[in-house]
C-alpha cells in the first residue's frame, strides 16, 4: 500500500474536499450481504454458489462452458497451459512463437513465458488503444501457434477477421477479457470468440467481488482440461475412477494443475453483480460522456486532452476513463499527474505503458530487438485514467474533475 496517498486521501476527505477514486463503493450492501450468508452458512470454499454463478455466466454470455477462478490472472495462466496440454489435440510446444500487443498487462504475458512460448510484440494504434487486425495478421509466421489478444479497456481490435484468421491457420486464440466484460463487437460478446477467453472481478473492474476471474470456452473437452488444472489434476468423476480400480477413487490425478479453486464468498458477491452488468455498463457510458461534455463545453478548452474512439462495430462496456494529453504537455505529466493526485483525483496508467520497457521485460530478453513500438510508447508517454464509477456521477464531481484537469494550465 502506498502510505503516503493513503493518508492524503483521507485528509481530504476529513476536511470535506473532493476525492474522486477509480471506484467508489464497488460492492453494494446487497453483494455484500450475499457473501455474509455464505459466510454464515460455514460453507464458504468452492461449492453450489460457484457452480451457479458459472452457468449464469455461460449463459448470459452465450458460450458453452464457464469455469471461475480466483483471479483473471489466474484465467489467463490456465488458459495458456490448457493450450498447450497433452490432452488437446491442437495445442502448442515450448518454443513456438505467442503474438501478444506491447500494451499488455504482467499476467497476459507472463503464462506464455512461463509455457515456453517465444513472445513477439506487436504495437497498438493510439486512437484505441487496441491492435490493427491487418497489421497482427501481417505479424504472423508459420512458427506462431499462440495469440493472446488483450481487449484494452472496454475496445477491442476487429477481433471476427482475426477469429477467421486464426481458425484456418489452426492458430490458438486466447482472448484477454479481463478489462472489457459486457462489451459486444457486432452484437456478440468479447472473450466468446477465442479459443478460450478470460475475465477478472478485480476491484475497478466492470463488476467486483475484490479478487475473483473466469475462463470460457467452447467445447467439453477443452473445459475438461480447464477443470482439472484448476484443481491439482484432480478428478472425482466416478466414470475415472472405475477405470483406475487400485486408486483410492477420492484422490485420482489424471493431469498436472494448479490450484487457481475460488471460495463461494466471492462467487456470490460476483454474481449478485453480475446482475447489474447491463445497468452499470449503461452508467458508465453516461457518466463518460458527461465529462467529455462538461470538458469541451467549457470556455477554458482548448484541447488540452483527447479521448480513445469507439470504432462503430463495438457497444462498449468500459472500466476506466483514459484520458491522453495534447503533445505540448509532455514533460509536464508527471509534475501534473503528482498535482492532480494530490488534489484527490486519483489516477492509474493507461494498463502499463509498453511492457517492453518494463525491468522484467529487459531481465526476461523478451525484446532482444530493441524494437520501437510507438504506439504503446505514445500511450506510456501521454495517457493516463481516471475512475469511471457505477453510480450517476454527481454534478459536484463532473465540477470537480473539470476544474482539477483544467489546473494543468497553471502548471
Amino acid at each position: 500500500m502506498n502510505y503516503k496517498k493513503y493518508y492524503i486521501h483521507k485528509i481530504l476527505i476529513s476536511k470535506n474536499k473532493h476525492y474522486y477514486p477509480l471506484l467508489r463503493n464497488g460492492p453494494s450492501r446487497q453483494d455484500l450481504n450475499k457473501g455474509i450468508e455464505v459466510l454464515k452458512s460455514g460453507r464458504i470454499t468452492m461449492g453450489e454458489k460457484t457452480s451457479l454463478f458459472e452457468k449464469k455466466f455461460a449463459k448470459k454470455l452465450k458460450v458453452k462452458y464457464a469455469l471461475m477462478v480466483n483471479s483473471g490472472s489466474s484465467a489467463n495462466l490456465l488458459a495458456t497451459f490448457a493450450s498447450c496440454n497433452p490432452l488437446r489435440k491442437n495445442r502448442f510446444k515450448k518454443g513456438d512463437i505467442a503474438i501478444i500487443q506491447s500494451l499488455c498487462w504482467s499476467t497476459s504475458l507472463w503464462p506464455l513465458v512461463q509455457a515456453g512460448l517465444k513472445i513477439k510484440f506487436v504495437d497498438i494504434e493510439p486512437k484505441t488503444l487496441n491492435v490493427n487486425a491487418k497489421y497482427l495478421i501481417s505479424k504472423i509466421t508459420k512458427k506462431t501457434k499462440v495469440i493472446m489478444l488483450v481487449n484494452v479497456l472496454g475496445l477491442s481490435a476487429d477481433i471476427i477477421k482475426i477469429r477467421k484468421f486464426c481458425s484456418k491457420k489452426k492458430i490458438i486464440l486466447i482472448e484477454d477479457n479481463c478489462e472489457s466484460l459486457g462489451t459486444k463487437y457486432k452484437n456478440k460478446f468479447l472473450g466468446s470468440f477465442g479459443d478460450f477467453g478470460t475475465f477478472s472481478f478485480y476491484y475497478s473492474h466492470q463488476i467486483t467481488c475484490g479478487e475473483g476471474g473466469m475462463v470460457v470456452c467452447k467445447n467439453k473437452k477443452d473445459y475438461e482440461i480447464l477443470k482439472s488444472l484448476r484443481s491439482h489434476g484432480w478428478s472425482r468423476d466416478k466414470e475415472v475412477s472405475i477405470k483406475f480400480p487400485h486408486l483410492d477413487p477420492r484422490y485420482i490425478f489424471l493431469n498436472s494443475g494448479f490450484n487457481l479453486r475460488p471460495m463461494d464468498v466471492q462467487a456470490a458477491i460476483a454474481h449478485s453483480q453480475f446482475k447489474r452488468l447491463e445497468q452499470f455498463k449503461q452508467i458508465r457510458s453516461n457518466n463518460r460522456k458527461k465529462i467529455i461534455d462538461i470538458l469541451k463545453k467549457d470556455s477554458k478548452w482548448k484541447n488540452q486532452f483527447s479521448f480513445i474512439e469507439t470504432p462503430k462495430e463495438i457497444e462498449p462496456s468500459f472500466m476506466v476513463f483514459p484520458i491522453l494529453l495534447n503533445h505540448k504537455y509532455r514533460n509536464k505529466k508527471k509534475q501534473f499527474i503528482n498535482h492532480i493526485e494530490a488534489k484527490g483525483l486519483e489516477t492509474r496508467p493507461v494498463i502499463s505503458g509498453s511492457f517492453t520497457n518494463q525491468p522484467s521485460a529487459k531481465l526476461y530478453k523478451l525484446n532482444k530487438e530493441k524494437k520501437k513500438f510507438k504506439g504503446s510508447d505514445y500511450i506510456q508517454n501521454f495517457g493516463f485514467v481516471i475512475g469511471l464509477h457505477n453510480g450517476k456521477i454527481s454534478k459536484k464531481e463532473l465540477l470537480f474533475i473539470k476544474k482539477t484537469l483544467f489546473s494543468i494550465d497553471k502548471i
